[in-house]
This record gives C-alpha cells, sequence and structure tokens, in this order.
C-alpha cells in the first residue's frame, strides 16, 4: 500500500514537473500563458486523449488522406517544427502540403529533415504560380503560355530542389484566378512532361479568387486531380477582400459544384474555411459568430471553438479535407480534433 502510494506521488511529482518546465519553455518562446499551460499538459501526460484520425480517399489520386492536411507554408517559413510535424504524424496526419520558397521563404527547406525520414511513409504536396502578367479576367497569349510553362517547371525543379526529393505526389497551380491559365496546353503539357520525368504524379490547383468559374474550369478539363478551394459555411471566401466572397451562395447551395467536381475525380481540400472568423486581430476585431446562423443546434452546443466548429462544417458539407497552418501543439490538436470528429456533429443523410 505504501509503495503504491509513494509510487504515484512520485508519478505525479515528475508530471508536475515536466509540466512545469515545458510550459515555462513554452511561455518564453510564444509568450502566451494559455499554450504555455496546454503544451505543459500535453508534454505531462495530462492533457485529453487525441481521437482516431478520419481518413477519405482524395479523388483518383486513390491516396487515403487524413481529413487534416497540415499546411506547412506558413509554419516552416522562418525555421523547421519537426515537433510539430512528429506530433501531427504520430497522431495519424499523412498528408502535408508546403509551397514554393518565392512565397514561403524556407518553408520547403525546413521541411527536408521530416521527408528525409518520412517521405515514403506520407503524400507530399507543394505548389507555385504560374508565372504571367495575365490579370483575372484577362486571356493569356500563346507567347505568354509558353513563358508561364517554363516558368512553373522550373519553379516544380527548385521545389524539389529545396525539399531535397526527386518526386513530389502533387503539385499545384498556385493562387489561380484566371480560366485561360487553367484550361492552357501549353501549360498542362509543361506538368505531363514532368510527370513522364519522374518529378510529380498528379496535378493540382489552389484558388481563393474567382474560385466558382476557376472549379468549374478544372472540371471540365478533367485534367486536375485535386483542388484546394478557399470556402466557408457562409459561402466562398475572398481573398482580396480578406472576408466572405460578396453576394456568394452559401456553402449549402454550392453542394452541386463540389460534388460534380468530386464526381469527376478532383479531390477536394479546403482552406480559409476559419480565417474571416479571426478578422482582422492587429485591429482588434474579429467575427467569431459570423456563420452561427448556418449552423443547426447539434453543432452549435457542440464542444468547439468557433475555428472547429467552421472546419467541422465544410468537412461535413462537401470536402474531402481541410488544409490548416499550425503554428503550435494546441492550434494543431484543436485542429486534428475537428477534422477527426466532424461527422459527430451532423445528422446528414
Amino acid at each position: 500500500m505504501a509503495d503504491s502510494i509513494f509510487s504515484s506521488t512520485r508519478r505525479k511529482f515528475l508530471q508536475y514537473g515536466t509540466l512545469a518546465g515545458v510550459g515555462t519553455q513554452t511561455l518564453l518562446k510564444s509568450g502566451s500563458v494559455k499554450a504555455s499551460v496546454f503544451e505543459g499538459k500535453e508534454a505531462a501526460g495530462m492533457g485529453e486523449p487525441w481521437p482516431n484520425m478520419q481518413y477519405r480517399t482524395l479523388g483518383r489520386t486513390g491516396h487515403k488522406a487524413s481529413r487534416l492536411v497540415f499546411g506547412c507554408g506558413a509554419t516552416l517559413s522562418g525555421e523547421p517544427h519537426d515537433d510539430l510535424l512528429d506530433a501531427a504524424f504520430d497522431a495519424g496526419v499523412n498528408t502535408f502540403d508546403v509551397g514554393f520558397k518565392h512565397y514561403y521563404d524556407d518553408a520547403e527547406k525546413n521541411l527536408a529533415p521530416f521527408l528525409k525520414r518520412r517521405r515514403d511513409e506520407i503524400f507530399l504536396i507543394s505548389k507555385a504560380y504560374v508565372p504571367t502578367d495575365v490579370d483575372w479576367d484577362e486571356e493569356i497569349s500563346v507567347s505568354q503560355a509558353k513563358a508561364a510553362a517554363q516558368g512553373w517547371a522550373a519553379y516544380m525543379d527548385e521545389s524539389l530542389q529545396e525539399m531535397n526529393v526527386d518526386h513530389v505526389d502533387a503539385y499545384y497551380y498556385m493562387a489561380s484566378n484566371n480560366v485561360s491559365v487553367v484550361t492552357n496546353e501549353e501549360i498542362y503539357r509543361a506538368f505531363e512532361n514532368a510527370k513522364a520525368a519522374g518529378k510529380v504524379t498528379h496535378l493540382g490547383l489552389s484558388t481563393h479568387q474567382n474560385a466558382a468559374n476557376v472549379l468549374a474550369a478544372a472540371t471540365e478539363t478533367g485534367w486536375f486531380d485535386l483542388a484546394m478551394i478557399a470556402i466557408t459555411p457562409g459561402g466562398w471566401y475572398d481573398w482580396k477582400d480578406k472576408s466572405v466572397l460578396s453576394g456568394s451562395p452559401a456553402m449549402k447551395t454550392l453542394r452541386p459544384q463540389l460534388d460534380a467536381a468530386r464526381d469527376s475525380g478532383i479531390g477536394l481540400v479546403g482552406m480559409k474555411a476559419g480565417r474571416f472568423l479571426a478578422g482582422r486581430a492587429w485591429l482588434g476585431w474579429g467575427n467569431p459568430d459570423a456563420f452561427n446562423a448556418h449552423y443547426d443546434q447539434k453543432l452549435l452546443k457542440a464542444k468547439l471553438s468557433e475555428f472547429q466548429r467552421s472546419y467541422a462544417y465544410v468537412l461535413e458539407h462537401g470536402l474531402d479535407v481541410v488544409n490548416a497552418d499550425m503554428q503550435n501543439l494546441m492550434h494543431l490538436k484543436e485542429n486534428f480534433i475537428a477534422a477527426a470528429t466532424s461527422a459527430d456533429y451532423f445528422d446528414l443523410a
């Protein structure tokens, strides 16, 4: 009996020591008391258990992806974060998205050490602009298309070098907003040539402006295996205005277009699902209740943050997976829980 009490007391002493040590380090690094307590509890084994991740096949890729995609761009732009990458992988995240250095600085380079250990166990996505001065509503010319194709292919080679890999599972036309670029055969041939050379398997695009027209065009071509779209419970997200697109139908109304894209073989990846809720923190305001009118009582009463609700909602209304930027362990676990449990909050036929 005495030994049991001693053992229990010693275990608690060690746990609290770990909590204090890790918490202090996190506080010094982040300045966030909330994050320091959270990470201290996680390290000490005193946190809530992580749920089992759920998976969805991404269109014609055949990849059974975790419903949470780790968006590495912002997180790794300045320094490596193998601690977060390993935590996500160990919990069940198997899909990682990054981007070229001309936007995300050293993100690809800082992902390389993790890839050296885990490359064969994950689905790797990167992306780059299709370099052209064509505005979103203009038509790309033949000469512009040739230059854009060469530039995008060169960016892919650069990405492979930064990540120290010879192959990426998917590479995107990043921030696509021009239909004539998306449907251009010259640019598509750049992908076909890279695929033939063994550099890439799947073509994708990301879009957060003119997204409805871009997704429709991508669906029509039959070329794209993945589309990462900026969409919220309230409708399309407009990157330019950092808001829900004016006049956009709600996501429920957009469901037929999303289903058409998925039926064509495109795996749908969400992004910016909760960005509008944050507002502009540096100005001291946000929009935490912006999407509540779209939720039923079951979701509103769930023990979720406003951000978790937005992720759960979009996942259960037309998306396969959601891409999220995670800057710390607390943020990672919050997003992980939303993606892993999204189906629990809806009574969908």
